[in-house]
C-alpha cells in the first residue's frame, strides 16, 4: 500500500474526524473507499467475488458429487 499526503483545511478535517468517529470509522478509511470507487477497483473486486461465488454455486462439490480422501485433502503436491 502507498501513502498519500493531501492538504485540507483544519476545520474540514476536524468535522470529518468527528463524523467518521460517529460512524465508527476513520477519515483514512473513508478516503480509501472513495479512492477505490473513483479508481474503479471496488467494482472489479465485486465482479471477481461474484464470479467466484457463481462458480462455487455451480461446482459439483457443492452438490456432494466430489469426494476426497483425507490424504488427497492434505496432499502437498
Amino acid at each position: 500500500m502507498s501513502n498519500l499526503t493531501i492538504t485540507v483545511d483544519n476545520e474540514v478535517l476536524k468535522h470529518a474526524r468527528i463524523r467518521a468517529l460517529a460512524q465508527g470509522t476513520s477519515v483514512n478509511a473513508v478516503l480509501r473507499e472513495v479512492l477505490e470507487a473513483y479508481a474503479g477497483t471496488r467494482h472489479e473486486q465485486n465482479t471477481a467475488v461474484s464470479r467466484l461465488l457463481a462458480r462455487a454455486r455451480n461446482s459439483g462439490a457443492r452438490r456432494g458429487k466430489a469426494r476426497w480422501t483425507r490424504e488427497e485433502l492434505h496432499s502437498r503436491n
